[in-house]
């Protein structure tokens, strides 16, 4: 495949893999907006309708050709993520614009911008572009894969957009809704005036004509509305964000960082072996009807998602390295028969605690925004951490991010330790994989 290309603005290079990895990267930090990936499927230089655009509320192309695979935390700083299978990019697609959008500022605060261009077989860099020139852009065109006599090349672009993700998309021809349609008052009913009296006999008349067909729906615009809880705005209503059916996913992505720092570097050991650690998503729940119970890896219980406990556990990442983390799926159908859900995080192996582990939390409704959160620094020796607590109010699902660090007690463990935190009130036995 030969070294890593870094590019400058305007250059373009031969994509010798049939799959690739997107991964636009900068450096967090106080004041760093956040920043969101995108892609843009185009033909004539337009997309051919809103399912063209690839972005974290619609994260997969139908053709399968392209993925948004979210955001990951290292000592390099953030990325985040576009997967393209350029063997499954349909005929007719000539480009792919791949973009960037500031969510809280602009580019002129984030420092270290940049996209790389990975072989996904292999995980080798094949090029590189970093942003050197951006000052009050919110959006960014930052390159694009591009068809040419029937292979693919990849062009760094740099062109920044003043007006956001949602200028960017409206460019390409995307439809963009990202407020709700104002109410109107209704229109006064017309006077009802007597009708007047005929002397002469009533003519028959001709059958009505049949109705003309009901309009074709206009396609719903894009929503680029996302949400991210903080320690000063903790929670979020379901209902408000459109989240109330559907399937909702539950995602934890995770990586360790290189140095230790906190409680680990006090130590003056390492807390954790990279290769072993074995982290674990798992909720608690309690069912309208009373029953409680946990969903985990742990001794198999997986759930069900059409039937009780409506909550399934998708996976077990053992090692941090699936690109897309550990996943719970709650049914929203039956939110009705949910009263309160905990979903929470454990060590099973390889580490003493949480610290030096960045994870970000994400979940996504089927039919409303995003909602994700960080869950900060471990200060304490922690094997339990609670993510976020799910409570039916009667009329509305409430998201409440809890982001805390437990630690257990001599001989106890980090179930019971949740159990004790939320008076959940179960037995419990030990169990394994």
């Amino acid at each position: 495949m030969g070294a890593s290309m870094s590019m400058l603005k305007g250059a373009n290079l031969p994509v010798q893999a049939q799959a690739v990895r997107v991964e636009l990267g900068w450096r967090s930090g106080p004041g760093v907006p956040d920043v969101d990936a995108s892609a843009l499927l185009l033909v004539s230089g337009k997309v051919r309708s809103d399912a063209d655009f690839v972005f974290y509320n619609q994260p997969a192309h139908a053709s399968g050709a392209v993925r948004h695979e979210g955001k990951k935390t290292g000592a390099d700083g953030v990325t985040d993520t576009l997967a393209v299978d350029l063997g499954r990019v349909e005929p007719a697609v000539e480009r792919i614009v791949l973009a960037a959008s500031a969510d809280g500022g602009s580019f002129g605060r984030v420092p270290g911008l940049r996209v790389r261009v990975l072989d996904a077989a292999s995980g080798a860099e094949i090029m590189r572009y970093e942003s050197q020139d951006a000052t009050v852009e919110t959006a960014f065109l930052l390159g694009e894969l591009y068809r040419r006599q029937g292979n693919w090349k990849f062009r760094a672009v740099g062109q920044g957009y003043g007006s956001g993700l949602a200028g960017l998309a409206t460019d390409f021809g995307i439809s963009v809704d990202d407020e709700p349609a104002p109410r109107t008052a209704p229109a006064a009913p017309a006077p009802v005036r007597p009708a007047p009296v005929r002397s002469e006999p009533v003519r028959p008349t001709r059958p009505a004509a049949p109705a003309p067909p009901d309009p074709v729906p206009a396609p719903t615009p894009v929503r680029l509305s996302k949400v991210t809880l903080t320690k000063d705005a903790p929670s979020v209503s379901l209902a408000k964000q459109g989240g109330t059916s559907g399937a909702m996913r539950v995602n934890l992505n995770w990586q360790m960082r290189k140095q230790f720092r906190g409680w680990g570097a006090k130590l003056g050991r390492a807390v954790a072996n990279h290769s072993d650690l074995d982290l674990d998503l798992c909720a608690l729940y309690e069912l309208s009807d009373g029953r409680k119970g946990v969903v985990q890896a742990l001794g198999n219980a997986f759930g069900a998602l059409h039937q009780p406990p409506y909550i399934h556990l998708d996976g077990d990442d053992r090692t941090g390295a699936v690109s897309s983390g550990e996943n719970l799926t709650i049914n929203l159908d039956h939110k009705d028969r949910l009263r309160r859900i905990v979903i929470f995080v454990t060590i099973y192996e390889g580490a003493r605690s949480f610290a030096d582990l960045d994870a970000t939390v994400t979940l996504q409704p089927q039919h409303g925004a995003p909602i994700d959160f960080a869950l900060g620094e471990c200060t304490v020796p922690s094997t339990v951490c609670s993510l976020a607590l799910i409570t039916n109010t009667g009329s509305d699902l409430v998201v409440q991010r809890e982001a805390r660090f437990l630690v257990p007690e001599r001989g106890v463990s980090p179930q019971r330790t949740i159990d004790y935190a939320y008076g959940w009130g179960m037995n419990w036995t030990p169990g394994r994989k």
